[in-house]
């Protein structure tokens, strides 16, 4: 009895975490923001674009915690995306400030619960093993004192130059049939090819990278390549799941490269709100894909970018 009212009490855990998670990202939604998509390199927001890591051992943040980070650097007025934990700052000789609220992050895994291991034995079956997400927080570097000086030090900008070419290496390399033309801009799966309008046909140009690699992404669920699921209709669940991957997967790209496009997908922002209400955990898998896309997709770039590439989906990082 003991173990099941523990199991109870990690599923009721787990669902309101979930339940916490969502809520906060269809609020934002309903208020006409796009998480990932933030006012970098405006008034609104001090820090620049980057994949938010941990400050003492450097990995990337991935998945939801890219969301959850990049929320509250902006909510907050954050300088910078370097993290870590309050004793990771005590370790390194710092402290973080008293009075100071930290943010909850979460790592996802798998485990085998001792019974279940027990009916696998008997039956010789194969054990099932339960999904549970754990919570982390972590703090800021602006809201600690007394870190070494490399830690407390934004990282620099990328340099000029690079990264336009990087997008057209990762376009070239990727080895995806990729057309410039026309005046719209898809995936077609069945014939394994994208087109995108020319950058004079985007009132930014800039905003032609973040385009493209959308629809890389959903290019990346090829079989041949991630082997994702993309027979969803326009209209249907399952189609505004991949548009939602492949738009989260596009920011977490364009922050890897350094690139600050302006453009919003907002016409899918009620199936994304629909999707998100019907399964409160819908936004925690999508955010894994995307990143296991970007992380895909980041492999294409040529070395020496300056890229922060994703570290393994929902890993806490710290």
């Amino acid at each position: 009895m003991k173990g099941r009212r523990v199991g109870a009490r990690a599923d009721e855990g787990r669902a309101s975490l979930y339940e916490e998670i969502t809520s906060k990202i269809i609020g934002e939604l309903e208020a006409g923001r796009v998480p990932w998509v933030q006012p970098w390199g405006t008034q609104a927001t001090k820090a620049q674009l980057a994949l938010p890591r941990n400050a003492t051992t450097g990995r990337p943040y991935s998945g939801i915690n890219v969301l959850i980070l990049w929320g509250a650097v902006i909510e907050r007025g954050f300088t910078g995306q370097s993290w870590l934990t309050f004793r990771q700052a005590q370790s390194i000789g710092g402290h973080v400030r008293k009075g100071e609220r930290g943010v909850t992050v979460v790592y996802a895994d798998r485990f085998v619960p001792s019974d279940e291991r027990q009916r696998a034995r008997e039956t010789g079956e194969d054990a099932q093993a339960i999904p549970f997400l754990k919570r982390f927080t972590v703090f800021n570097v602006d809201q600690c004192d007394g870190l070494p000086e490399d830690i407390a030090t934004t990282a620099p900008l990328p340099p000029p130059g690079t990264i336009e070419p990087a997008v057209e290496a990762v376009i070239a390399n990727s080895g995806v049939d990729f057309r410039i033309g026309g005046d719209r801009a898809f995936y077609a799966p069945s014939e394994d090819f994208v087109q995108v309008p020319p950058p004079a046909a985007f009132f930014e140009p800039i905003n032609w990278h973040r385009t493209a690699l959308h629809e890389l992404a959903h290019a990346s669920g090829h079989p041949a390549r991630l082997n994702r699921d993309l027979s969803g209709r326009f209209g249907s669940g399952k189609y505004a799941f991949e548009e939602l991957i492949a738009e989260i997967a596009a920011a977490f790209s364009c922050a890897a490269l350094g690139i600050v496009p302006t453009v919003r997908h907002a016409d899918y922002i009620g199936a994304w709100l629909d999707v998100l209400r019907e399964d409160n955990r819908a936004i925690v898998r999508a955010a894994s894909q995307a990143s296991r896309v970007a992380d895909y997709l980041l492999g294409f770039a040529p070395d020496g970018v300056g890229l922060t590439r994703p570290a393994a989906p929902d890993c806490a990082a710290a």
